[in-house]
């Protein structure tokens, strides 16, 4: 899937099966409730809201949020105000539903549509890949970011980067050269090889569940697209700052 129209699709099945969402949830060891977007784990989940450093008051750019799962848990969490951005735009409606109103919009990796030095916080999980652009991509979330402000990426990279049996939009992605390009300081970047762990068992009892919903159908199919090439993946958290 690649389009706004693909993942609206996506979405609109996943509102309909309430069985796809239970299977993530207990694989990925998911706060009750969280309406997952992508593969990140309650274990991940944990360590993104650390990184993020959030406090009351301060505002959380979710870009590529999806439902709007992983930022409304972080908003409860912390106390920060959230703003959602997803090209989708049936996931902006679920996320604006979820959450009784919320500041959910419809935009894109490179467009978000908020002000310059808005926000004390960007997240983007598992979805940089997406960005047709990852270096307009990262330096649209330097110009919405504040001063001194941290941005948070999940992310996926080939073991190989000249292996195209990865996609070519994972092997776009070059973080430790892309982040400092676009501005950013501080960066760090860590692999997490236990959170493929979890990624991997939930691919695996995915193909084990007997369900003729499109939502389950299409996780089957993902599931053997992905796990073939599993191990030719780098599990990624990255974190940086944009200098005072």
């Amino acid at each position: 899937m690649t389009s706004a129209e693909d993942f609206d699709r996506w979405y609109a099945d996943r509102a309909a099966s309430p069985l796809a969402d239970e299977l993530v949830r207990r694989t990925l060891a998911l706060p009750p409730g969280l309406e997952s977007t992508s593969v990140l784990s309650g274990a991940g989940l944990d360590e993104v809201a650390d990184a993020l450093g959030l406090g009351t008051g301060q505002v959380l750019l979710d870009l590529a949020c999806g439902r709007g799962g992983y930022g409304l848990e972080i908003a409860r969490r912390t106390g920060c105000r959230l703003v959602g951005v997803d090209f989708s735009a049936v996931a902006i409606e679920q996320a604006r539903e979820r959450s009784g109103g919320g500041d959910f919009r419809v935009g894109t990796l490179t467009a978000t549509g908020l002000w310059s030095s808005s926000v004390d916080a960007v997240l983007i999980v598992d979805a940089l890949q997406f960005a047709e652009s990852k270096p307009d991509a990262l330096r649209e979330c330097l110009r919405v970011l504040r001063l001194g402000g941290r941005l948070v990426v999940t992310c996926w990279q080939a073991v190989d980067p000249g292996d195209e049996r990865v996609t070519r939009r994972t092997r776009e992605l070059d973080l430790a050269v892309q982040l400092p390009e676009a501005g950013f300081t501080g960066v760090e970047i860590a692999d997490r090889p236990e959170w493929r762990v979890t990624e991997r068992r939930m691919w695996e009892e995915a193909l084990t569940v007997e369900a003729p919903d499109p939502a389950m159908v299409s996780m089957q199919e993902e599931a053997r697209h992905v796990l073939p090439n599993f191990d030719r993946r780098r599990r990624l958290l990255a974190t940086a700052v944009k200098p005072r």
